[in-house]
């Protein structure tokens, strides 16, 4: 599906999604747990659902209704399961160790850019753990064995989903367990958030000077709660808002571990007295998710933009450096790409065009936003993309008075 937006400021009010990130820590938990934990406020996303089918599959009773997911934790183990991730890194990621930590031989399928997307904290640290990799770089591949407890050395600069999936599973093994972080960790607030949910569901971890001690032993207990809103989400709308839309933004936490309400903080920081936005730099390293719509919201600003420490963007669902830098420029931006980041020089109006299909949802996502200040209409190229996280976007998008065409 094409879409096609004829420039139009928006007006309204928007409740955001829920966290797909808080989403999938709350299912794996609920799964893990003995007895039944109901979950409110579950956004059937491609990916919470890839989520969901994985938990199933690994023997947990799960009945979606609405937006209400009740999770009864496994009781069975498979003999052997096949989970499909579909797109979704997360799933992948956390569920790598949560399977074998129970021992169950499994095979990981996907599709997308998911088979490229890198596993190598736990290829070269499991199987010092008693687990055996049939892995070719690319998917299906399998594992086999049972994760035994000790020390895990883990670079923090890779992704932070790996000390979660991690976190997710130690809690289950027989020893206690410390994971070392051997570099800075970065997108520490989704580790944070992690840790919330375990304390929710009855397991602790233990902060150490060097990363996270992990007592063995751990059962996880049901738990029911709401899923709050994605920030990540909310900083589309918040950047519309910042660009001139009249838009109030409801359903999120304000005391959130989510570290995309930075995406507050930052326009904040970009206004100026006569209304005009002022440059900023942005340090993505715990952020990685507002790169693209931060893009959007430096190309409205008088001056020149930096944003930094981003490289990890590269192994998302395309380069989305690349892919954001490719989607601007193509219709009137000025962005420059760098190795780990991007400048870009503020333009007072873009000049309309066609944005390239990058099969990211969030690119489509933030150029909708930036269409709102074009002078002619943006056409954005495979926009269904963003049912992976957003799949209602543009009827939310159009209710609050978008011109669109579905091509």
């Amino acid at each position: 599906m094409d879409i096609k937006i004829t420039p139009k400021l928006l007006s309204g009010a928007v409740t955001v999604p829920p966290s797909k990130s808080v989403a999938h820590r709350m299912m794996t938990a609920a799964a893990l747990a003995k007895g039944e934990s109901v979950i409110e406020k579950v956004y059937p996303s491609n990916d919470i659902l890839a989520t969901l089918g994985c938990l199933e599959a690994l023997g947990a009773q799960v009945k979606l209704s609405g937006s209400t997911a009740v999770i009864k934790g496994i009781e069975k183990l498979p003999e052997k399961a096949t989970l499909d991730c579909c797109e979704s890194g997360s799933t992948l990621r956390f569920l790598i160790p949560v399977a074998c930590a129970l021992g169950v031989d499994t095979t990981f399928i996907g599709s997308g850019r998911l088979p490229e997307r890198p596993i190598t904290p736990y290829l070269e640290e499991f199987p010092k753990h008693g687990v055996t990799f049939d892995y070719n770089n690319t998917m299906p591949f399998s594992v086999s064995g049972k994760l035994t407890g000790g020390k895990f050395y883990i670079s923090g600069g890779i992704s932070s989903q790996f000390i979660t999936g991690l976190l997710l599973a130690l809690p289950m093994l027989d020893g206690d367990s410390e994971i070392i972080l051997t570099s800075h960790l970065e997108s520490k607030p989704y580790v944070d958030i992690t840790i919330g949910t375990l304390k929710d569901y009855g397991c602790e971890v233990q902060t150490t000077g060097n990363g996270y001690f992990v007592k063995g032993g751990q059962q996880y207990e049901p738990f029911s709660g709401a899923v709050e809103g994605d920030y990540s989400q909310a900083a589309f709308f918040y950047v519309a808002k910042a660009l001139g839309s009249d838009i109030e933004i409801g359903g999120l936490n304000e005391n959130s571990f989510q570290g995309d309400k930075e995406i507050v903080r930052i326009i904040e920081g970009c206004r100026r007295e006569n209304g005009k936005l002022a440059p900023f730099t942005a340090d993505c390293s715990d952020i990685p998710d507002l790169v693209p719509i931060l893009a959007v919201l430096a190309s409205f600003c008088e001056g020149t933009s930096y944003i930094t420490n981003a490289a990890r963007l590269r192994i998302k669902e395309c380069d989305r450096l690349a892919a954001i830098t490719r989607s601007l420029n193509a219709v009137g931006g000025k962005v420059t790409e760098r190795e780990d980041g991007l400048i870009i020089e503020g333009v007072s109006r873009l000049t309309g065009g066609i944005v390239p299909d990058f099969n990211d949802h969030r690119i489509p996502m933030a150029m909708a936003m930036a269409a709102t200040r074009s002078d002619a209409p943006i056409t954005i190229l495979g926009a269904q993309c963003v049912s992976k996280s957003y799949p209602d976007f543009f009827e939310v998008y159009e209710s609050l008075g978008a011109d669109i065409e579905r091509i």
